[in-house]
């Protein structure tokens, strides 16, 4: 019993240490090196990597060193360190790779195996405001598997309702709803989603002009020129999309007003 109580012991202590060893890496070299300069800046990566030829089995150090490849588009060697994250601290990271393959890396199919996998693990999950269940079914918008989105969103509406009530449903959920009903071709039912995303942000552009384009489908083209009209306006004073990360990557369906132009060209001039 000595022996096993002093073995415990001995584990704990090293436990303790090398948990005291890793805090004092993440002072020196994240808190007091690399987060002295933005992420763009080589004094980043440099202080990240001196961090890292201490320890490499620190989690943050990987998720810090991805940062910049991410935001830079470098997607292959953001993944290469955002993996070996997940590796050392899958609770925090896997989820997070999963919204990161998404938006950014627009790797669908492997986004929805990891949201899922962190639903499974570690229970219902948010990142950046919204469900696991929100990007997941934002990943078969993308592949147009809009039955499959349309299925998983609107379950997720419901435990919202159910969890914390109707209000809660945020504006772009209710967004691409109103985007999954128009791939549908339920022109009604998807301006009844633009409305109650409407509702919550006046001037958001996108929602009025797919909003426009329905109306255009219901032979309404006085309503319709009439909103298109209103869209331009509103696009031009930056209603849009408003994510953190909608400045580095272009959410889906957010209105490219250089490809809108031939769709609605009597609509968007003057």
């Amino acid at each position: 019993m000595k022996i096993v109580s002093s073995l415990l012991l001995l584990l704990v202590f090293s436990s303790g240490c090398s948990q005291t060893k890793q805090e004092a890496i993440i002072e020196k070299y994240l808190k007091n090196g690399a987060y002295r300069y933005h992420y763009t800046l080589q004094g980043w990566e440099d202080n990240i990597n001196k961090a890292l030829q201490k320890d490499s089995t620190i989690a943050i150090l990987w998720q810090n060193k991805a940062l910049p490849y991410w935001k830079m588009k470098k997607y292959d060697l953001a993944l290469q360190c955002y993996n070996k994250a997940v590796l050392y601290d899958r609770e925090s990271y896997l989820g997070r790779r999963g919204y990161l393959k998404c938006i950014f890396q627009k790797d669908y199919t492997s986004a929805i195996a990891d949201m899922e996998m962190a639903e499974k693990e570690f229970g219902y999950g948010y990142q950046n405001d919204h469900s696991y269940q929100f990007y997941i079914s934002l990943c078969y918008l993308q592949q147009n598997n809009f039955e499959k989105a349309a299925q998983i969103l609107t379950k997720d509406f419901e435990k919202t309702i159910k969890d914390r009530g109707e209000n809660w449903i945020h504006f772009l959920d209710l967004f691409y709803m109103g985007i999954i009903q128009y791939e549908l071709r339920d022109y009604d039912k998807a301006i009844l989603y633009f409305d109650k995303s409407l509702r919550e942000y006046v001037n958001f552009s996108d929602a009025k002009y797919y909003k426009g384009l329905c109306l255009l489908q219901k032979k309404d083209a006085v309503n319709a020129e009439k909103l298109m009209r209103e869209v331009k306006v509103n696009a031009e004073q930056g209603f849009t999309i408003t994510e953190d990360d909608s400045f580095y990557e272009s959410f889906p369906y957010k209105v490219n007003w250089h490809m809108a132009k031939w769709t609605i060209p009597n609509y968007v001039e003057n």
